[in-house]
């Protein structure tokens, strides 16, 4: 088997591992950036047009709140990118399902919401864009990782099975993930493996769904596009168009358990189709649907059999460098503020990318 030997390695070309990846290669290290998906972005997911490929939803995350968030305000500005103001006027659906009427009225909105201009999948390219050409392989799920000596020996699945050498690692994936995927060699510490385990992956057991249509009905009938879904399948929706309105979208959260989701699979797009004709009188043109409970680099069973729970601040020992500084955890759920959001993701990036470049100070 080969072995290729980095400086430093991240397994996740997610939002962390990514942004990580951009400081320590700007920093002048030689990055090799791991990922077991055919595509890059992890929970970043969007929903593209078929005929152009045109972006025009986010099947993960959506939202940021820039006044409070002072960690996305300084990758935004780095990345030169820009906001705008989630569209929250005018009145609010109440459905409470077929054969019940609507029910109407104002619903308070989120003080600073907003939304990237580009999606949330501009984050992503952004990133991209600042890293080498050769810096990022796709296929490549990490199954073990070993301490040895100086170095750190990964085992590299997919369809080329091969080996990486590294003088560091990030492990950027979700910590649940991070002890049922890979093999650690020798064992992570009791304490950490404990905090890992208990640590929700926040998504995990969701399902969105994002709704493109000829128009944004709800605005010429002065509605905000926000639903209350009593019975569903969506729990809860809100406008997804773009900054001028266009494309005219909503994207909603499917409240359904992933038991139900998979039950009704083969039904789920018009069924969410009715109920947008019944709230906006109007079908929308196209419906992507991401269960990300069914996504195995997402999802673990311990996700599933647990609520739907925000991961709240974790302890430390998540955060806190292993093997004499050679292995550092991130992701959005090891984040000392707002875990499991964007801010969060950008905050445990950074954390991860400061303890590599002070350890080889």
């Amino acid at each position: 088997m080969s072995v290729e030997d980095i400086e430093i390695a991240i397994i996740g070309a997610g939002l962390s591992g990514l942004a990580a990846g951009l400081q320590l290669q700007k920093a002048g290290r030689a990055i090799k950036i791991l990922e077991a998906r055919q595509r890059t972005g992890g929970r970043i997911h969007s929903a593209r047009q078929p005929e152009t490929g045109a972006i025009v939803g986010d099947l993960g995350p959506t939202w940021v709140w820039p006044p409070y968030q002072p960690v996305v305000r300084k990758w935004l500005e780095r990345l030169n990118l820009s906001l705008f103001d989630q569209f929250e006027d005018g009145q609010a659906i109440v459905d409470a399902g077929p054969g019940q009427p609507l029910q109407l009225g104002f619903a308070p909105g989120q003080q600073g919401i907003a939304r990237v201009r580009g999606y949330s999948q501009a984050l992503i390219l952004a990133l991209e864009a600042g890293l080498p050409d050769d810096a990022i392989t796709i296929d490549s799920p990490v199954t073990a990782v070993e301490t040895t000596g100086s170095s750190l020996i990964l085992e590299i699945g997919g369809a080329q099975p091969r080996q990486i050498r590294a003088d560091k690692v990030i492990c950027a994936l979700p910590p649940r993930l991070a002890v049922s995927q890979i093999t650690w060699r020798p064992g992570l510490p009791p304490a950490l493996t404990q905090a890992m385990q208990s640590t929700p992956t926040w998504m995990a057991s969701h399902a969105k769904a994002v709704a493109i249509f000829d128009r944004a009905h709800w605005r010429d009938k002065g509605m905000s596009g926000r639903i209350v879904g009593r019975t569903g399948p969506l729990a809860e929706a809100h406008d997804h168009s773009g900054p001028d309105g266009v494309p005219a979208g909503i994207f909603g959260f499917i409240g359904w358990p992933h038991q139900m989701r998979a039950e009704h699979a083969a039904r789920l797009s018009e069924l969410i189709s009715t109920q947008l004709e019944r709230c906006f009188g109007a079908l929308p043109t196209t419906i992507w649907i991401e269960d990300w409970a069914c996504d195995p680099f997402t999802a673990t069973p311990d996700d599933l059999r647990g609520p739907m729970e925000h991961p709240t601040v974790g302890p430390s020992v998540l955060r806190a460098p292993l093997f004499d500084g050679r292995l550092v955890f991130a992701g959005a759920e090891t984040a000392s503020q707002s875990p499991g959001l964007i801010e969060g993701a950008l905050v445990s990036a950074d954390h991860a990318a400061a303890v590599i470049l002070a350890d080889a100070s």
